[in-house]
């Protein structure tokens, strides 16, 4: 990684900007591939003014959302964010989502990843990162892996989808594993 909190190897991170976003969103909306790789619950197309009014929303004290661009072409591909669920056990959860298909496998998300954690850990001085994936993403699990994260758990047959049921991996990376010399 290079000196800059928002910039890794392959991707910068940037504000999360409602007019840059809409079109984006909305067009990845409309790819069901994608929805069932990021959504547990139903996934639909979203309207250009239901992208505004999600987007739009008033950014809370404890979710740091960014946008994710190409370092290459500055081509917006994706979003990531973290959520602070409790300040005082300073525990954070992580989302990534990549819209742009042609960037998936490429290492785009995985770089994405690290500067998110990288960011709760180094400024907002987090102790843990957890997020959840679905056990047929294996594609996102060994993403995950690469950056430090382990299964600590799963849920079950949570999910249904494709009228099979599968699992929710939950994965967690704690700061001293990160901090950890390779």
């Amino acid at each position: 990684m290079n000196g800059s909190l928002f910039t890794g190897e392959r991707v910068r991170l940037t504000a999360l900007d409602p007019d840059q976003g809409v079109e984006a969103f909305q067009r990845w909306s409309l790819d069901s591939e994608l929805g069932r790789l990021l959504s547990a619950s139903g996934w639909r197309p979203t309207s250009r003014q239901a992208a505004q009014e999600d987007l739009g929303q008033t950014v809370k004290p404890h979710w740091f959302p960014f946008l994710i661009h190409t370092l290459a072409e500055d081509r917006l591909i994706g979003m990531v964010d973290l959520d602070v669920d409790n300040w005082n056990h300073r525990n954070g959860w992580i989302g990534i989502g990549l819209g742009e298909r042609a960037t998936w496998g490429q290492g785009y998300g995985t770089d994405a990843m690290r500067l998110i954690v990288r960011y709760g850990f180094q400024e907002l001085d987090l102790y843990r990162i957890t997020l959840t994936v679905f056990e047929y993403n294996p594609r996102a699990v060994r993403s995950y892996e690469k950056v430090g994260f382990e299964v600590e758990g799963r849920l079950r047959q949570a999910l249904h989808k494709d009228g099979r049921r599968a699992d929710i991996l939950v994965m967690g990376l704690r700061r001293a594993n990160w901090e950890r010399p390779a």
